[in-house]
Formats: structure tokens, sequence, C-alpha cells
């Protein structure tokens, strides 16, 4: 599958993996929390507001594995070239996960890799799969070595994409619901997804987690902003509100989705 790119502008002009939601100038978002100059060690690190506590995990579970994936020391986001991402206000945490020197790993693509990755892990080959737009399946099969799975990696990276992967998901029913290792996707050419990393609660039982993404071209998956609160920023609030809007892309609480 060809991978698409979209320009626009968002207060200055970037590649994007959308054209089909209009994202706000930047003026009129709240202004960005500023880059940390704290290193926190995981993402389970990232600080909570006062009074949550992030929800119990298996130690084996999905959302144990993306609580404990590494953060980078520097927090700049870097393409998969070596260069410098133009947009550095969106991110808050860069996770320590190869995005390869290759521009594949966009933004569904970051998605799966983490999916696959946390599978593999936990080896479970057979699980590791993914659809194609024509519903084609990609299973990883033998030898399971770290190198036919990045090579495997590869080719999914390059047949699959945010389309197939809303196909291969299921749609949540209720966004409450919400749970680590859920994705908020639109399906599109391109369309755009995030991971849900973490989720935490307050004795009140309000909800709040945290979204990490790749974009277009290929770059360094990271933990976002969020630009509509800049207290709570990186955390986002379950509420009221029908969209979610992340630094880069508006989604709408209808496309959360889970495995």
């Amino acid at each position: 599958m060809i991978k698409y790119f979209a320009l626009i502008v968002f207060g200055f002009t970037f590649f994007a993996c959308n054209g089909n939601e209009p994202i706000p100038s930047i003026n009129q978002l709240s202004t960005p929390t500023k880059k940390v100059t704290r290193y926190y060690n995981f993402v389970k690190d990232i600080p909570l507001p006062e009074g949550y506590t992030l929800q119990n995990m298996a130690s084996n579970s999905f959302a144990a594995w993306l609580a404990n994936i590494p953060l980078k020391k520097d927090n700049t986001v870097y393409l998969f070239n070596g260069n410098v991402k133009q947009n550095q206000e969106a991110q808050f945490a860069v996770l320590n996960i190869s995005v390869s020197n290759k521009n594949l790993q966009q933004c569904a693509d970051a998605v799966m890799r983490m999916r696959a990755e946390y599978l593999f892990a936990q080896n479970k080959m057979d699980e590791i799969q993914f659809i194609d737009n024509e519903r084609s399946q990609y299973k990883f099969k033998e030898p399971f070595t770290r190198a036919h799975f990045v090579q495997y990696l590869d080719k999914v990276f390059g047949m699959c994409g945010s389309a197939s992967l809303a196909k291969q998901l299921q749609q949540k029913s209720k966004f409450e619901n919400i749970a680590a290792g859920d994705v908020i996707i639109r399906g599109g050419f391109p369309g755009h997804a995030v991971m849900v990393m973490a989720l935490a609660e307050n004795t009140e039982g309000k909800k709040i987690y945290l979204l990490a993404q790749s974009y277009m071209p290929a770059q360094d998956i990271h933990v976002l902003q969020n630009p509509m609160n800049k207290n709570l920023s990186p955390w986002y609030e379950v509420n009221d509100e029908d969209i979610i809007q992340t630094p880069e892309y508006i989604f709408k609480k209808s496309e959360l989705m889970q495995w």
C-alpha cells in the first residue's frame, strides 16, 4: 500500500496523517505545556494529578506492558531519517522504541508495532497478525527470530494502515469504559490512530488517560501533550465532550476501539 502524504497548515506547514478533519490554528489552542526537563524512566512514571492512581494491571497484560515501556532521556522527536521533526510542541515524552530508518512506521503502524511487540514479548506468536484493506491476513510465521520479526513488521507497515486496522479492531460501546491498550482511530487514506497508554482514576470515579502517537513522515512514538488543558497535560480527562482534541488531530469519542 502506498503511504500517502497530505500537506496542511497548523500555524506552520508540516506533513499530516489526515485531510478529513480541520485542524485548528495554533493560536486557537491553549498554550502547549513546555517540554519536560525532568527525565522519567517509564510510561508509568509520568506524574499523575493529585488524588489519582493508575489502574490495576495484571502482570502479563497489555496495559502493564505499555506502562513499562522505557522513555528516552531526550524528548525531542526525530524522523526516520534522523532529522528533527518541525513541530516539537506535541510531545511530553518519547518512547524508547525503534522507528527504523524507513518511512514506514507512521500513525497506525506505531499502534500495530506496540501490539506486536507485546505479543512477541509474551511468546504469543500465533496472535501476531494483521489484515490489509482486502482483509488478507498477515501472520507472523516461523522462524520466530527478532530479525524475522522486524522484516515481518516492515511488510505489515507497507500493506496495512489506519483503514485496515479500523476494520480489524472492535468498536467500544461506551467511551467511559476506555482502558489502556485501546485505540482511538479514524480509518482513512490516510486516517490517524493513537494508542491509549495508561488509565488512572480518583476516589470520585473520574478517569484520565495518556495517548501516544507516531505521525507522517515516520517518527519517534511519543506521549502527547493535552493542548486543551495545560494544567492536566499530558493527561486527558474522560468528560462529556464529543471530541478529543490532540495537538495534531481531532478525534470523535465514537472512534474508540479495542483489540
